[in-house]
């Protein structure tokens, strides 16, 4: 009898226990630059949620699977990595790609294929003297890629398995061209099976290199022809036509489970990627529609996900720089745009420009001038600033899992944006934005309220543990 009452009595204490609301760890970047993601004291329940609080979390209402957030590995950026000491290099690849000892854990890279304007030269895969056609691709190599851009890739991947890798072109081999140029013009129909054929061995050998692909674009932005740096202009038909009749079957055919996402293109003109979806041929291949920052706004994603809900939606590019230098303006919008909005606008992550740049917003040869990366290094010293976009990044990418789910978010407060996540060992996160007021903002979960204290124009993340029981 006494054994029954000690396991009854130890069966209500566990209960009790479990029934005990968990306090919040927070992280919190003020607009004063006084704190950067600097851990707060734990956020106890100030007493029963009431319902009129500022956020309510609701964990059990699941949306998209989230993969999580990062920068590309441009030829600039794994050049300026590259030129650090190996100690100094490697002590900062684990503090962007690891999460031990508060690193980024960025889980998200985008790598080019061929030039962009951050790097040193104009070039692609298949260059041939004179621009003489090469269909069949005899002088394709990517040793370009071998010199900074894949070793830094791999040290990513061995740093973070989970690191998922996306390439573009900003152009096809000058001779498949209207302009026999990597700048500007038009890919020939004559050599779309070609073009599809070249990302098909890209992707090939990328990982034969140690670097799997997962998913791919066509084309980096396919309705702008700059300059002075490579470029193409792609139709929504011609993408279509591409994608469905070359493209993927190539991919198929070649074996590669590689992905296809469209458009690769801004917020201002959803009815491109809409064309190719209304593609029956194209749609079958088109696993999901990249999006950039610099037109148009992020509300712009889930018109297109609600028409095609099989789709996901990633946010592929955008940049700081210059042209915005003030701490408080960029931490607010990136975070209010590329990480909240962006994920409660169905996108799976959220991918910044240059993962790193020096002191001069290169190396480039066109294109943005003043451009920002996640972090700066400065090759003269061996110097890193880390901006304001790693704090941006890192209230996400630290917190939330590959695997977690977005969660329902309900306001009532117009001055705080917020979404919440439900990672897959159990946890809770919410990441807040204050865009004005005082006083602390209110938040509900699981029945209880919480009161955090955020400055106006400040950014934090709340994590909760894992609910008992909680898988």
């Amino acid at each position: 009898m006494r054994r029954f009452v000690e396991i009854a009595f130890a069966a209500f204490l566990a209960a009790g226990c479990a029934a005990k609301p968990s306090p919040a760890e927070m992280w919190l970047t003020t607009p004063d630059e006084t704190q950067k993601l600097a851990p707060q004291r734990p956020q106890t329940p100030v007493g029963p949620a009431s319902g009129d609080e500022a956020i309510k979390i609701d964990s059990s209402r699941h949306f998209q699977k989230m993969h999580g957030f990062g920068a590309a590995i441009t030829d600039a950026s794994a050049q300026v990595l590259s030129a650090l000491p190996d100690d100094k290099r490697k002590a900062i690849m684990t503090e962007l790609f690891g999460r031990e000892n508060g690193g980024l854990g960025l889980s998200f890279t985008r790598l080019t294929v061929g030039a962009s304007d951050f790097s040193s030269s104009d070039y692609s895969y298949d260059d041939t003297p004179g621009n003489v056609p090469d269909p069949d691709l005899r002088k394709f190599s990517i040793e370009p890629a071998k010199k900074y851009v894949l070793p830094r890739a791999r040290e990513a991947l061995a740093i973070n398995p989970d690191l998922l890798v996306m390439i573009s072109p900003w152009s096809a081999p000058a001779w498949m061209k209207t302009s026999r140029s990597l700048i500007t013009g038009q890919l020939q129909p004559q050599y779309y099976q070609p073009f599809a054929n070249y990302l098909a061995r890209t992707v090939e050998a990328f990982g034969r290199e140690g670097v799997p692909v997962s998913m791919l674009t066509i084309q980096n932005e396919p309705d702008f022809e700059p300059g002075d740096y490579p470029g193409m202009r792609v139709n929504s038909p011609d993408r279509a036509i591409i994608i469905g009749r070359f493209v993927g079957p190539t991919l198929r055919a070649y074996g590669l489970k590689t992905q296809i996402l469209d458009y690769d293109h801004n917020w201002d003109n959803p009815e491109m990627p809409l064309t190719v979806l209304a593609d029956p041929v194209a749609r079958q291949f088109v696993s999901g529609v990249a999006w950039h920052c610099y037109e148009g706004d992020v509300p712009a994603q889930s018109p297109v996900r609600d028409a095609h809900p099989d789709k996901d939606a990633w946010v592929t590019e955008c940049s700081g720089g210059e042209w915005s230098p003030k701490y408080a303006e960029v931490l607010g919008w990136m975070t209010d745009k590329l990480i909240i909005g962006a994920s409660n606008h169905w996108s799976r992550g959220t991918l910044l420009w240059n993962l790193a740049l020096d002191p001069a917003h290169g190396p480039h040869t066109g294109g943005c001038t003043d451009c920002r990366g996640v972090v700066t290094i400065d090759p003269a010293t061996g110097a890193i600033t880390r901006n304001v976009e790693y704090y941006v990044l890192g209230h996400a990418s630290r917190f939330v899992l590959p695997g977690a789910y977005r969660v329902a978010t309900a306001k009532r407060d117009a001055a705080v944006e917020a979404a919440a996540f439900l990672n897959p060992d159990g946890s809770r996160v919410a990441i807040l934005y204050r865009k004005s007021g005082t006083g602390p903002v209110s938040i509900a979960l699981d029945g209880e309220r919480y009161s955090a204290s955020l400055p106006a124009g400040s950014v934090a993340t709340l994590r909760w543990g894992a609910r008992s029981g909680a898988k």
